[in-house]
């Protein structure tokens, strides 16, 4: 299935990580929005950064106004309670956040988060008015032993079973390889097409017909200035999850400019 890219607007959101005060975050924010001011190559493109949680009061400051998205790195499904260090979906909305990304390979991997998990936080999410931006994908260990379609057809359904196609609309899939996340590596063109296209079937699947072509995917894994233009080239990629190339102003909207070209 190759999807018509005209339907579905490019997105690319920038994940900081545990980087960047405040102070040091308004001033990327400020860097980037210059640049995005100064050259008008890519109006099509929605572009949103997710600082940590202590930069959002101050990057989102520095956004305003200006058309950038602000979103959180995760949240807790439930909307108050005795949960330590955790922040709920309404508080994110309280200080501007647009966007959440939920279900982050290093959420799953180092912190234990289930598909389950993810799916309470994709609905809670919705609830407190937020886009969840969704993320699936397969370990080396899994790619290697031929389970990338059973990982992603499982951690697809997990999240969107039940919901209708109008609410899965409201959300963007995310597929990172954990295999090329800050390791350099990079999925082929090929590689993320096909999990591309596993994920459309399977959103046709479980949430209705045509549910996956209309929806938003965007590729992550250690995408950068040097190779974004080749990724973006393929359909069913829409736009990107950065992570280390979204920490430099001037390599974070080349990776913008890419995704604005035919």
């Amino acid at each position: 299935m190759s999807a018509n890219i005209s339907r579905r607007p490019r997105f690319v959101a920038g994940n900081w990580k545990m980087h960047k005060t405040p102070a040091e975050g308004a001033s990327l924010a400020r860097e980037f929005v210059a640049l995005r001011a100064a050259d008008h190559a890519a109006p099509g493109v929605r572009v949103a950064v997710c600082p940590t949680a202590v930069a959002l009061d101050a990057v989102g400051a520095a956004l305003k106004g200006t058309g950038v998205h602000l979103g959180a790195q995760t949240m807790h499904d439930a909307t108050h309670g005795a949960f330590t260090g955790e922040v709920s979906g309404s508080m994110l909305s309280a200080v501007g956040c647009e966007f959440v990304i939920v279900g982050h390979s290093e959420r799953r991997q180092i912190f234990g988060e289930t598909d389950a998990m993810v799916a309470k936080k994709l609905r809670a999410a919705l609830r407190d008015g937020l886009t969840p931006i969704v993320c699936v994908g397969e370990t080396l260990a899994e790619r290697e032993a031929n389970q990338t379609t059973e990982v992603l057809v499982r951690q697809v359904r997990a999240a969107y079973e039940g919901l209708d196609a109008a609410t899965a609309q409201q959300t963007v899939v995310a597929y990172e390889p954990v295999w090329a996340i800050g390791t350099g590596k990079v999925a082929s063109p090929e590689q993320a097409r096909d999990a591309h296209r596993v994920i459309r079937t399977t959103l046709d699947q479980v949430v209705g017909a045509g549910a996956g072509a209309a929806m938003c995917i965007q590729y992550g894994g250690s995408v950068n200035a040097g190779n974004a233009a080749t990724l973006f080239a393929e359909d069913d990629i829409d736009g990107a999850l950065v992570g280390g190339a979204a920490l430099e102003a001037a390599s974070f909207w080349a990776i913008v400019s890419a995704a604005a070209r035919p």
